[in-house]
């Protein structure tokens, strides 16, 4: 008792000098204008304690001790250390905008970062306002289009629910993966393209390529847009040979939402809109002696019975106006211990088609917390349900899809159903696409979920040494079910047209992990000499299992498997596991000399040796050499350069001779395939080079980038023809290298900055070149259908994305080939142009893209000319003898030359466009921040191509052959009314 007597007087007596030794500060934070800055983070410096200003910009801190410094930052201005030795209340930090994001924070390594001006790469970001700040936002994917240089954006099909390519810096494989790697929050994220089985119907497989012919979407498509902070791309092998023999197509990073120190930030958005057909062709209009050309007889007594009626069918299949709403609600805070962030979307998007569309709901949590002064732990949680419905295109050898029977029935056919719901046969066609587009159904389910942990060990911080341990990892699970039912009442099911009704459904289940663990030292010496060394081992386990069952022969209307009289089961298992370590070195001196040296070794299963590990190293080195001139114009002069490689697996199973499944007389078996493995097979490896400038002028208000690169993708693995005399066709080998060479430019400025008005602008221009510089095996074509409707060719010294194809007297051809070069699908150039203007509470934001170049195989024309129902078909436009109109010419000279279906894809549009204006404060007593605007995507678009929209593709995700079209899914523009507020 007596002894805690003493304890309390003690307490009691050196209680008033430790409250006497704290400090307390508070102010307000303010932008160059004196606007108070919302949700700006203040901290002690060297520290993890800190708050964050309130809606008016304030802020109240206490320091543990006299004496110190607090550090203010916010996204867009520079950060300020503000020094403090004594108690203050009206404390004002007066924020200086970082106009050209030099103190932006670039991701470096596995585990370290620095500021934009430091770096030795041309590296794209894309921040969350630049993402979904303009209009709301489908995919992810679909939201990159002309938002930073170097990439080709395009759409498998417009359906619903995605289906976007994504190539960076030119091809870089011919049969390999060519999408990038995507990270989320540190976890490999997979984005897989799994085909539903409908080929069984379209049987679009029987020629041309049989990848991806089934318009499958891609599995990015899940991420919810909102939840996203910010995205990276590494564009080249020289960031990102970190990320190893998975890097080779690049790598997106993306880092979603965390809370901050602070009161709780409650936003809610809700934004609806409509969206319609991107462009409309019409149709041709008919006559009594033009039916009897292109249908004969039959036709003319199909055209009397129904008394020469017309029905506009185009707008009948693609002119539904599809209603589309996005309702956004999130919760985020923190103390200087805890920090959350909590978002849920749901989406229901109604498509320009009847009975397709897209709807999505996500919720996501991320929690940050600070266990000891030492440990920080942080988790990340996603959970994604979607439902597509994404109609039935594309190619097809039955002329059952809904694009080929739509071109193939002429506008004076009627395909309506009677009174009583029936729907009578199209006469002219294997199809009435009425009835298919009511009754069929191809949708895909979504059910996944993402969790990524990371646990942050500060080992030590004194005297200029810091040492971190950090662990993390992550699992990427999902579900997904295809389900396509084609009724046996459709035409081309029954009467011994199908197979009396068709179910196919598939199950994916997606089980990916990957698990990092690294150690990152600092050294700050006190001759403004900088190191940071890193090391660690990672590894990534994919276990993908599909399975599709396709049902036929159904009992009357059912639609269970067990309710049929056929029944077949196919099923892939992608099982692979890669290991590997890196290590990096970064230099920094007064960031002036900047310099980086890497190296990653990487092992996995999907090589012919599974233990040899392959080494991809990394160098780059930056110098700013402003201080050493008398340059007063310019506050930025940077010269970079880079060299890196990454690698690319071959296709999975290239490494051995597969079994077939076999029935011997009603005894099942294996045999072997005709294609034989390759267990020497070396992954594909890409070298580049990267050289650049970076100035800036005025501050920073003007800036500019400037990159060169050239690289070169080796090995590259091809199946090629063998003698046959070992019992295979065809064998897997390392044949080709191709060279990319590639400029891009960007250019930023704030033209004008006054109190009331602010514009921001940014011009980015890109080109890639591409050439094959190896090719083992004689030139080839590939992809596509064949010469005479224009085709690739693989070619030595030639560019891999050149389309040939047969040609008459007017074309160049080859006279060894037979062959003549009609184009090229890689554009001239990409120019996108962005615009932000601000004035007293009112923000219009402005993409504006325009794609030079780049040619497409149009094979929608082809189809709608033989069928005689081409929009064009009676104009005289291209017969140098104005005796033929455009559909008759086309077809007579088809055989003799594919220069008709290959056709310029340049186009310009307005990407995306938003007007808004935020509510004055004081009509909501400065407790809310209300915005409301209208915003629009697509809506204007100006292209000669001769179909609906030049960026749709066939063929999806393959490294060659995307720029094919056979009817897709047309691309649609909307408009949306939005309205956002922020408690």
């Amino acid at each position: 008792m007596q002894h805690s007597k003493r304890l309390l007087c003690l307490f009691c007596f050196f209680a008033p000098v430790w409250l006497f030794a704290q400090i307390n500060v508070s102010g307000t934070v303010v932008d160059s204008k004196d606007n108070p800055i919302q949700f700006a983070t203040v901290k002690i410096h060297n520290s993890n304690q800190g708050t964050s200003t309130d809606a008016n910009g304030k802020f109240r801190i206490t320091l543990p001790s006299a004496g110190g410094a607090l550090e203010v930052s916010f996204i867009g201005y520079k950060t300020q250390t503000v020094p403090v030795t004594g108690s203050l209340s009206d404390l004002i930090v007066r924020m200086q905008e970082d106009v050209g994001h030099m103190e932006e924070v670039i991701i470096t390594g596995l585990a370290s970062a620095t500021k934009r001006g430091n770096l030795a790469h041309a590296v794209g970001t894309v921040s969350a306002k630049q993402l979904v700040g303009t209009t709301p936002q489908a995919t992810v994917d679909a939201a990159l289009y002309g938002k930073f240089p170097g990439a080709i954006v395009s759409a498998n099909s417009g359906a619903p629910g995605g289906g976007i390519s994504i190539k960076l810096r030119g091809v870089t494989s011919l049969v390999g993966n060519s999408q990038p790697l995507f990270i989320v929050d540190g976890v490999y994220y997979d984005n897989s393209s799994i085909q539903s089985g409908t080929n069984f119907i379209s049987k679009a497989a029987g020629q041309g390529s049989t990848n991806f012919q089934d318009n499958p979407s891609n599995r990015v498509a899940d991420l919810d847009p909102e939840d996203i902070e910010r995205i990276e791309i590494l564009k080249g092998a020289s960031t990102s040979a970190i990320y190893g023999a998975r890097a080779a197509a690049g790598v997106v990073i993306i880092t979603t939402k965390k809370g901050r120190t602070g009161k709780p930030r409650v936003e809610l958005g809700q934004s609806i809109g409509w969206q319609m057909q991107l462009k409309k062709l019409g149709q041709r209009s008919w006559d009594t002696s033009k039916v009897r050309a292109a249908f004969g007889a039959n036709g003319i007594a199909v055209y009397n019975a129904n008394e020469g009626r017309t029905f506009d069918y185009e707008d009948e299949l693609y002119g539904n106006v599809g209603y589309m709403s996005n309702t956004r609600l999130s919760v985020s805070g923190g103390n200087e211990k805890t920090s959350y962030y909590a978002g849920v979307t749901y989406r229901d998007d109604e498509a320009i088609i009847k009975t397709t569309g897209y709807r999505k709901t996500s919720f996501r949590l991320n929690l940050d917390q600070n266990v000891a002064k030492f440990l920080d732990l942080s988790l990340n949680a996603n959970y994604v349900e979607s439902s597509a419905d994404r109609g039935f295109f594309n190619n097809d050898n039955t002329s059952t899809t809904l694009g080929v029977s739509f071109v193939a029935t002429p506008s004076w056919v009627n395909l309506y159903p009677d009174a009583n719901g029936n729907y009578p046969n199209n006469p002219l066609a294997p199809s009435n696409f009425i009835q298919t587009r009511d009754l069929i159904t191809n949708n895909e389910k979504v059910n996944r979920i993402l969790l990524g942990g990371r646990a942050t060990w500060t080992v030590f911080t004194k005297g200029g040494h810091d040492l971190k341990v950090i662990a993390l990892g992550g699992l990427d699970k999902y579900t997904l079910t295809t389900t396509a039912i084609f009724p046996a009442v459709l035409q081309f099911q029954k009467d011994g047209n199908g197979t009396n009704g068709a179910l196919i459904y598939g199950t994916t289940v997606a089980n990916n992990t990957n698990f990092s663990a690294l150690a990152v030292y600092e050294l700050a010496l006190d001759n403004d000499m900088r190191f940071t060394t890193q090391a660690g081992y990672n590894g990534f386990n994919v276990d993908l299992n599909t399975i599709v069952n396709t049902a036929t022969q159904l009992i009357g209307t059912q639609t269970n498997l067990d309710q049929a009289g056929s029944i077949q089961v196919e099923q892939n298992k992608n099982i692979s596991k890669d290991r590997g370590f890196f290590v990096q070195e970064e230099f920094n001196f007064k960031d002036m000399f900047i310099a980086t040296l890497g190296l990653r070794g990487d092992k996995s299963s999907r090589n012919g040796d599974a233990d040899k590990l392959y080494y991809y190293p990394k160098a780059s080195a930056a110098f700013n050499i402003l201080p050493l001139t008398s340059l007063k114009t310019f506050s930025l002069l940077k010269l970079r350069g880079a060299y890196g490689e990454a690698g690319n697996f071959a296709p999975f199973g290239a490494i051995y001779a597969s079994l077939v499944p076999v029935n011997f007389s009603g005894t099942t078996g294996s045999i072997v395939d005709v294609t034989r493995g390759a267990g020497d097979l070396e992954p594909e490896r890409q070298r580049e080079l990267e050289l650049g400038l970076d100035a800036g002028i005025l501050n920073n208000r003007v800036g500019f980038e400037f990159t060169w690169y050239k690289k070169d993708v080796e090995d590259l693995i091809l199946k090629v023809q063998t003698t046959g005399s070992g019992g295979f066709s065809t064998a897997w080998k390392n044949v080709a290298a191709i060279e990319n060479k590639g400029v891009e430019i960007s250019v930023n400025a704030v033209p004008v900055i006054t109190k009331e008005w602010r514009w921001n602008t940014q011009a980015n221009w890109w080109k890639n070149t591409a050439r094959v510089t190896r090719l083992d095996v004689p030139p080839f074509n590939v992809g596509a259908f064949g010469a005479s409707l224009g085709t690739y060719r693989i070619e030595k010294g030639k560019s891999p994305t050149q389309l040939v194809g047969v040609g008459d007297a007017s074309d160049k051809v080859d006279p060894e080939t037979n062959l003549a070069v009609f184009g090229n699908t890689e554009p001239d150039f990409n120019l996108a142009w962005s615009n932000n203007v601000t004035w007293n509470g009112f923000e219009l934001n402005v993409l504006m893209h325009w794609k030079k170049g780049g040619d497409n195989i149009n094979l929608s024309t082809l189809l709608s000319d033989i069928f005689g129902t081409s929009p064009d078909y009676d104009k005289r436009t291209l017969d140098p003898s104005g005796q033929l109109t455009d559909g008759p010419y086309r077809l007579a000279i088809q055989g003799a030359t594919a220069r008709p279906w290959i056709q310029d894809a340049s186009y310009f549009r307005v990407r995306e466009l938003g007007l808004s204006y935020t509510l004055p404060k004081i009509w909501f007593r400065d407790v809310a921040r209300v915005r409301v605007g209208f915003s629009g995507r697509n809506l204007i678009n100006v292209f000669d191509y001769n179909s609906y929209d030049p960026e749709v593709s066939n063929f999806g995700i393959d490294a060659i052959s995307s720029n094919v079209e056979v009817t897709p899914y047309p691309s649609s523009k909307s408009f949306h009314f939005n309205v956002s507020v922020t408690f």
